[in-house]
């Protein structure tokens, strides 16, 4: 299992599908799905914003993070995917072993779940054509 390093590859993970938990959000991306044939191992990124804390608390949920990946079964992680956990604030007060209940049961969600589609937002006319100015309505004084 190797670590994701470069911000592109968490920006395509983004875009892929997503488990909720209390204390995390898993983020998961099928490599093989995409354009180019990348058969590699499995890569798990962790990222923590600044909205959930100082630089010690971010790097406490960083390091919990990465423990709980440590101790959950290599088995539950699908092959040639990418994972990213993003921290949050409860993950500093949730107990570890709820924790690692809690991504457990992300893994087991996010191997049934396929993409969604995250991209961006498409003309979803069928005829091509643009949409136009709102129509104008008139309005009788009271």
């Amino acid at each position: 299992m190797d670590r994701l390093r470069q911000r592109a590859d968490f920006l395509a993970v983004a875009n892929g599908a997503r488990v909720n938990s209390p204390a995390f959000v898993l983020q998961r991306l099928d490599r093989q799905s995409l354009d180019h044939d990348d058969r590699g191992p499995i890569r798990i990124g962790f990222t923590v914003t600044k909205k959930n804390g100082n630089a010690p608390e971010r790097n406490r949920i960083r390091r919990r993070l990465r423990e709980l990946v440590k101790r959950l079964d290599p088995m539950s992680m699908q092959p040639h995917h990418d994972y990213v956990l993003v921290g949050r604030r409860d993950a500093l007060s949730r107990g570890f072993a709820t924790m690692l209940d809690d991504l457990r049961m992300a893994f087991a969600k996010s191997a049934r779940h396929t993409h969604k589609g995250r991209g961006p937002k498409t003309n979803s006319r069928t005829d091509g054509s643009k949409p136009g100015p709102a129509p104008a309505t008139s309005r009788k004084p009271d």
